[in-house]
């Protein structure tokens, strides 16, 4: 894999029943933590940290679960960790208006990719790497239609113009 460009941690509860999520501000849905990669920071370095600003947890790495490649604009170069809580509390942040382990059996609606990471995270397995094929402009069309405000709201800010709303 050329460089990834973004990093996510999945966080399961001790039993693994439940997993860590975040609501985020910029548009208003339920996701994995993570993010960009800062310049000079590995990809440990930067989920451990996404973990910690989006959460309040400090984490350590358990495991790579895969690294995912785009087929399009639409996503970026992506390895997804299996993380451990080490300490901290769950607290909102400048970028999420809720953090909360969510049962596996009671999930949000999520946009893709985020159900299939969860599901890879289940299987105790070596790295995989797969497309982002999930991701897709006709699927965005179709979440248009259905969701214009989000939508939109991830539009602008794929392009920079983060809405952050408290």
């Amino acid at each position: 894999m050329e460089n990834p460009e973004s990093i996510a941690g999945i966080v399961f509860s001790p039993d693994r029943a439940s997993v860590l999520l975040i609501l985020r501000r910029d548009v208003p849905v339920w996701v994995l933590p993570g993010g960009g990669i800062d310049p000079n920071e590995t990809p440990e370095n930067a989920v451990v940290r996404e973990i910690l600003e989006e959460t309040g947890l400090t984490v350590k790495i358990d495991r790579l679960i895969g690294r995912y490649y785009p087929i399009n604009r639409l996503t970026k170069r992506t390895l997804l960790y299996e993380c451990s809580k080490v300490s901290g509390e769950l607290k909102i942040s400048e970028e999420t208006k809720g953090v909360k382990f969510i049962p596996l059996k009671e999930l949000p609606p999520m946009p893709p990719p985020y159900l299939g990471w969860i599901e890879d995270a289940t299987h105790q397995q070596e790295p995989i790497s797969k497309n982002l094929d999930s991701v897709t402009y006709l699927k965005l069309f179709g979440h248009m239609i259905a969701h214009p405000i989000l939508v939109a709201r991830f539009l602008l800010a794929r392009l920079g113009f983060s809405i952050n709303s408290r």
